[in-house]
């Protein structure tokens, strides 16, 4: 979901509580705090030897160990409230994929995509899942489609070996 998207559903659903769920049934607590919004900006090479280059928005979630027990969640209008204070400070991609980073004792932190967003009486809740890692060079490595949901880790010297064969034949 694109941050400006993210945004006009809060703006839609003013002054409600806004609940993350980070794995089925499983929510971020209530004593959760947006501690960052993050300009992320990607300049990579996969392991076939393609550059790529993208921005994506995170935000950071952080449940507050001070505040273990609080029974109301961050309504929508202080998450906007925070958002245009970062705004005036440094611009928001509004344009970008949001990610949300959160993790907490009995899950691993993870930077996790929005998968859906529902309104249920008087709170929104935003379905985070997590994205599998996947090899971008299966077209020079020839990893098969079920292979792919392994790891690229396991296939690198396949794309290593591959990379250095076509470069020494042409």
């Amino acid at each position: 979901m694109k941050l400006n998207t993210f945004i006009k559903t809060l703006e839609s659903n003013p002054n409600i509580e806004l609940l993350f769920e980070y794995a089925p049934g499983k929510f971020a607590g209530a004593n959760y705090h947006l501690t960052e919004v993050k300009n992320v900006k990607f300049d990579t090479t996969d392991c076939g030897g393609k550059t790529n280059y993208w921005e994506e928005t995170h935000f950071q979630i952080w449940e507050s160990p001070n505040e273990i027990g609080k029974m109301e969640f961050m309504k929508t209008d202080k998450i906007l409230s925070i958002l245009k204070k970062v705004d005036g400070i440094k611009s928001l991609l509004l344009d970008t994929e949001l990610k949300i980073e959160y993790g907490n004792e009995n899950f691993p932190t993870s930077v996790m995509p929005i998968e859906d967003i529902q309104i249920d009486e008087d709170k929104l809740i935003v379905s985070l899942f997590s994205e599998a890692t996947k090899c971008k060079a299966n077209d020079v490595c020839g990893i098969t489609v079920e292979a792919e949901e392994t790891s690229c880790f396991e296939t690198a010297i396949c794309c290593y070996n591959e990379i250095v064969f076509n470069s020494l034949n042409s």
